[in-house]
């Protein structure tokens, strides 16, 4: 039996905020392994065109995407609950091996089992070449800042 991630569906708006800023922090570690372990061991995945099965496909992806977004820095909100699944939308900012800076859009779709794993994600994203300047994401969330949406430009 894996070990239980709660919190556990069925969702309440307060359990999936908590879910989703789980999430976030995790992701803004950007560490593989970690990240992974909120997945189902045979979890299935879309990015953008990319189809993955499994956390040991979901580590090499997430170690390759790392590699090529530096300095990455992310934010989740919450857009919508129902038993066992969640809708977030997200932004996050990467500077590329050139310099250049990206604002990327994105939304996801999940769904959870017993033991709060998610066994799928669903997620399409828009990127945007924005200057350093145009800049709003600057690592982790501050606690003041938790709870709170983000604007969307």
């Amino acid at each position: 039996m894996p070990d239980a991630r709660p919190p556990l569906p069925p969702f309440t708006r307060e359990t999936a905020a908590r879910k989703v800023q789980a999430a976030e922090d995790a992701w803004n570690t950007r560490d593989p392994h970690r990240v992974a372990l909120a997945y189902s061991e045979d979890s299935v995945w879309r990015n953008r065109d990319t189809f993955l099965t499994g956390r040991a496909a979901i580590v090499a992806f997430l170690t390759a995407k790392w590699a090529r977004e530096h300095e990455y820095a992310l934010r989740k909100d919450l857009w919508a609950y129902d038993g066992d699944r969640i809708a977030v939308r997200f932004q996050y900012e990467s500077r590329d091996e050139a310099g250049r800076w990206w604002r990327s859009y994105g939304n996801e779709l999940w769904e959870f089992d017993e033991h709060g794993l998610m066994t799928r994600r669903e997620a399409s994203i828009d990127d945007v070449r924005i200057d350093e300047g145009e800049r709003r994401i600057h690592g982790p969330r501050p606690e003041a800042e938790r709870g709170l949406s983000f604007p969307l430009q």
